[in-house]
């Protein structure tokens, strides 16, 4: 309200109400207390019948955006989904590395039930350092995934959330020749190295054969990864209404010469709050 308009109400006996500058914390406060409220896509009984679905590897009876997670609950064999929340010019965050929160209250309860379907769900060790993440499911009903982590020098720290918590199993992938000193309880996969020094997406998702539905969650190069080498199925990408115009890119694969070398998967949008939500089947 500007200065004029206040000072004519005050004159005329009018109470104003407090004006308060917005800040982080507040926004971040505002944000946590919606994801609290009832996602209004998704009917309780819609959610249940999804997760009913999953349990009997059948495609839910839903259409719309439910039908976004049919793939996940009706896979016979291993199924791998990539998530990215991104703004319009395909940015994850800031030059200073400020991310919270470029996704919307929905899609952030989206990704929590991504989770809540998946067997297991990967990140690698720059997201899990940064973020100290629990990855499991809260905003949603269901279960907890497997919490796996690469970390090929074995630079995640013991007392992480992800590694004190016990409340679903915990497995880290490292090189063979990385020192491994993780608290007990944490399963260790360890992994010789390509001829570039990297762990080979392929031999991860081999790995991890026992899981049939695997969320590959970030951060965005790991994501990024596992996209160049063919070894998505899906790939959810959150889009949101921000220009943030610099600052860290979300998907950045080797460059290509010809528009005729693009990805080209078939795509289904759906609006998830102010974002949307691009539905990307990678097997097309």
């Amino acid at each position: 309200m500007n200065s004029p308009k206040q000072g004519g109400l005050m004159d005329r006996g009018q109470p104003l109400p407090m004006q308060m500058q917005e800040n982080a914390e507040s926004s971040r406060l505002i944000c946590e207390k919606s994801l609290m409220q009832p996602h209004p896509l998704l009917s309780p009984e819609e959610w249940q019948e999804i997760l009913t679905a999953s349990f009997e590897r059948r495609a839910p009876n839903l259409k719309g955006y439910a039908s976004s997670f049919s793939l996940l609950c009706s896979a016979e064999k291993q199924f791998v989904i990539g998530q990215l929340g991104q703004s319009v010019d395909g940015r994850i965050a800031t030059v200073t590395g400020d991310s919270n929160y470029v996704s919307s209250p929905e899609a952030l309860v989206h990704l929590h039930r991504l989770r809540a379907l998946c067997d297991a769900v990967v990140v690698g060790v720059g997201t899990a350092v940064t973020d100290n993440p629990k990855l499991t499911v809260r905003h949603v009903s269901g279960r907890n995934p497997a919490r796996i982590v690469i970390d090929p020098y074995a630079r995640m720290p013991r007392d992480s959330v992800l590694l004190q918590d016990t409340s679903a199993r915990r497995i880290v992938i490292t090189r063979m020749d990385a020192p491994v000193r993780y608290p007990d309880g944490v399963e260790c996969v360890q992994l010789r190295p390509d001829a570039k020094g990297r762990l080979s997406c392929a031999e991860i998702r081999h790995v991890l054969r026992e899981f049939r539905c695997i969320l590959v969650e970030g951060g965005a190069w790991t994501l990024s990864r596992f996209l160049e080498l063919g070894m998505l199925d899906r790939l959810h990408l959150m889009i949101a209404p921000l220009i943030i115009g610099s600052g860290p890119r979300g998907l950045q694969l080797p460059a290509i010469d010809y528009l005729s070398q693009a990805i080209r998967p078939q795509v289904n949008w759906y609006p998830l709050g102010v974002d949307m939500l691009a539905d990307l089947d990678l097997r097309s």
